[in-house]
């Protein structure tokens, strides 16, 4: 049993031998690095995601712009933006995928965490990384060697002053004494994912995430990565993965091989995940920013015909914003 079995974001993403799905933002599709991103237009599909029962919408943390990279994700400030997320949805998990710790002072991400965290009623499954843009750093004033040690610090004091009331921290970043961070969150913790290796061990990884978020590799490599990851811990922590797909019209159109994912009809969609189930897979965050077709339509079909056989999973009882969370 979970002890994120409560969370309502996490209930609603993860169980033991299940597969959903979620989306990433943008909900569109985009040529070149930035997207339309019509506020209207979005917010119309993630309520759409909601009601056809996907389990997640996520976001990304792109701090800037880099030409040579591409890709700027939702554009908006992931903490920002999921709040305005959360306040047009009701039951959704919120994810990120994910927040750069290296780059952020890990008190503001425990309390920008807790505060979305507590004001979506419990939702946010928060995916953390260290990052990997090179402008990123310099730009940051953070040197690149440290990114490994500066990931271990900001888990553990964001895992401490969640739990903690006026907790002490001495670290590379943190000299906390007589203060506290508020607001916590309800269950006093959030579940953290980590976002590739991040610069640290699978053991590591293992003992202390609450699951592992990894990129689209073949199913041999993936069930041998999940096996062996999975044999440094006895709990159940989830894996993810994201996915890359153009989706066809014929249902029946054999997978083509893109970045990260596939041209593929539904049907080899399905088998495809039906796979990753079987090898430990949790959770599948789709990503359309190659698709050819009307998002609107691949989101109705995905809906109609992909996500019944991976629905989202009964969430935890959670309090809605504005109701005694003492």
């Amino acid at each position: 049993m979970s002890r994120f079995e409560k969370h309502k974001g996490y209930s609603r993403m993860f169980k033991e031998n299940r597969l959903t799905l979620g989306l990433f933002f943008p909900l569109e599709s985009y040529e070149g690095s930035v997207p339309e991103m019509n506020i209207e237009k979005q917010l119309k599909l993630a309520k759409r995601a909601e009601e056809l029962n996907f389990a997640a919408l996520f976001v990304r943390d792109v701090p800037l712009h880099d030409p040579y990279f591409g890709d700027v994700g939702q554009i908006y400030d992931p903490w920002v933006y999921l709040g305005y997320i959360a306040a047009h949805t009701q039951n959704i998990a919120l994810g990120t995928a994910s927040i750069i710790l290296t780059l952020r002072h890990p008190l503001h991400v425990a309390k920008a965490a807790a505060s979305v965290d507590r004001l979506s009623g419990e939702r946010l499954v928060l995916g953390v990384a260290t990052g990997d843009r090179p402008i990123e750093f310099p730009a940051f004033s953070v040197n690149f060697e440290e990114r490994g040690a500066l990931f271990q610090e900001a888990v553990s004091v964001m895992k401490q002053a969640w739990k903690e009331g006026f907790p002490t921290i001495q670290s590379q970043r943190v000299d906390l004494t007589n203060g506290d961070l508020l607001p916590k969150p309800r269950l006093s913790d959030i579940p953290v994912l980590v976002t590739g290796h991040s610069s640290q061990s699978p053991e590591w990884i293992a003992q202390n995430s609450d699951g592992w978020m990894y990129y689209p590799r073949n199913i041999k490599f993936q069930a041998e990565l999940i096996k062996h990851w999975r044999t440094f811990t006895d709990q159940f922590k989830p894996f993810s993965q994201s996915l890359y797909i153009d989706l066809m019209e014929d249902p029946n159109h054999a997978p083509v091989p893109i970045h990260l994912g596939f041209k593929i009809g539904r049907k080899p969609l399905i088998e495809f995940l039906e796979f990753l189930q079987n090898v430990g897979v949790n959770h599948v965050i789709i990503n359309l920013k190659y698709g050819h077709r009307p998002v609107e339509d691949v989101i109705e079909e995905l809906g109609a015909e992909v996500v019944p056989h991976f629905p989202a999973l009964t969430g935890g009882t959670a309090l809605t914003a504005g109701q005694n969370r003492s």
